[in-house]
């Protein structure tokens, strides 16, 4: 079976009506031919780096899909791209029917998804002695099993289509240990783990698995650190600046794109090296 023929054929299992969480918003529900792109679904597509990526994909030409947890309505097409190539859902990752309610959207709009970028995340700094059981499992339960729903979801019909890219944006906090930040951190790093196995069991099938690890960057997240805690991490930095949520973007389309089909398993760091070493 050839791939256009596999997501054919996908599409037509997957197609089914899309009520509540997960319905697409806007006009523009036509589905658009096979072929037109691959259909491409980034969760925390709102702002920063899942914006970045959203526009990444769009300007490849790919069908791009976002999620956010409120005001997907809100949500314009990045740059140019018409509106039946773009569709923004509220999803909250840590609720499992509204992950399915998104990814039938995407299904019965265009098709499977071929690419899975999963981002969305969130921080509750604290130090360890004052950070509340709450806060522990709210970042683990978004970061970390969030990203194991949305990736579940995508892989099931990625092996029908014996092809498929899933990256995570996972963080040098992963590797650094920044103080208060035990939570993210551990987060963080258990998606490595995780992108490593699933990568194992899915690599017979042509579906690659890989992680960025984005140091610095210019981002809502980063600024509510304060400036003066963003200079002394940015003075830590060797090429002496905080990255773009560009910068992810295009290190996240190359591990999606065909000249990274040899490579599964990988963490890429974009951090301006940082992270060196480790």
């Amino acid at each position: 079976m050839s791939r256009e023929q596999g997501a054919s054929e996908a599409r037509g299992q997957g197609a089914s009506e899309a009520r509540g969480q997960g319905a697409p918003v806007g006009p523009g529900a036509a589905r658009a031919e096979p072929g037109d792109g691959r259909v491409v679904l980034v969760t925390g597509g709102s702002r920063g780096i899942g914006a970045a990526c959203a526009a990444w994909f769009a300007a490849q030409g790919d069908r791009v899909a976002v999620t956010t947890r409120e005001g997907p309505e809100e949500l314009e097409p990045p740059g140019r791209v018409l509106q039946e190539r773009f569709c923004a859902l509220r999803c909250d990752v840590r609720d499992p029917s509204q992950v399915e309610g998104a990814f039938r959207a995407v299904e019965e709009r265009w098709g499977p998804v071929e690419v899975l970028v999963a981002n969305a995340g969130i921080t509750r700094d604290a130090l360890v002695l004052r950070m509340g059981e709450d806060d522990w499992h709210d970042v683990l339960e978004t970061n970390l099993t969030g990203a194991f729903r949305v990736a579940k979801r995508a892989v099931a019909r990625m092996l029908r289509l014996r092809h498929g890219r899933i990256v995570f944006v996972s963080s040098v906090g992963a590797f650094v240990g920044l103080p208060g930040q035990a939570n993210y951190a551990a987060s963080k790093a258990g998606l490595v783990g995780m992108a490593r196995a699933l990568a194992r069991e899915v690599a017979s099938r042509q579906i690659t698995v890989n992680v960025v690890a984005p140091g610095v960057v210019e981002t809502d997240m980063t600024r509510v650190l304060g400036e003066e805690r963003v200079g002394e991490l940015v003075g830590m930095v060797p090429l002496g600046r905080a990255g773009s949520p560009q910068d992810v973007a295009a290190a996240v389309g190359f591990l999606a794109s065909d000249a990274a089909a040899y490579i599964t398993g990988a963490v890429l760091p974009v951090d301006g090296g940082l992270g060196m070493g480790l």
